[in-house]
């Protein structure tokens, strides 16, 4: 698995350099970082071991937890690595809470990322059922954050 702080370093290299992709390679891992609008995508993949198959490695996203099955439900996604925050500093209040109404556009929350706070639209217009994630949680590309009843 790939070093965060290494990760965090390449991201900022990018950044500084305005490169939008960036693919490494090695005898054990392969690593593509792309920036566009939202921010940064990795993806890790480790090189397969002698019996063919990949070592085991932790998933990119934690497995859902109970109730996230309802089809009715859309998820928001987080775009980027990085740390999840409910709110846009310690003293104000989180930007959403479970029964919040939302629509398309609206700010959930903020990911920081190389020291960059990164506000997280959602990409759906309707009631916040769930919230998946706590305030300083470490979270992945691609990890669901809030569960969202479309109105």
């Amino acid at each position: 698995m790939i070093d965060t702080r290494k990760l965090k370093e390449l991201v900022r290299l990018m950044v500084e350099n305005e490169l939008t992709e960036l693919d490494l390679r090695d005898k054990d891992e392969t690593v593509t970082i792309k920036r566009g609008g939202e921010g940064p995508i990795v993806q890790h993949t480790a090189a397969p071991t002698l019996n063919g198959s990949a070592p085991a490695a932790a998933p990119s996203a934690p497995p859902p937890a109970s109730g996230d099955d309802d089809p009715d439900l859309v998820a928001i996604e987080s775009p980027m690595v990085g740390t999840y925050y409910s709110a846009p500093n310690p003293d104000a209040d989180a930007y959403v809470s479970v029964g919040s109404n939302v629509s398309n556009g609206s700010v959930v929350c903020v990911v920081e990322a190389m020291k960059v706070f990164n506000e997280i639209k959602s990409e759906a217009s309707g009631t916040i059922e769930r919230i998946l994630v706590q305030n300083g949680d470490a979270i992945e590309f691609g990890q669901k954050l809030f569960l969202v009843r479309p109105s």
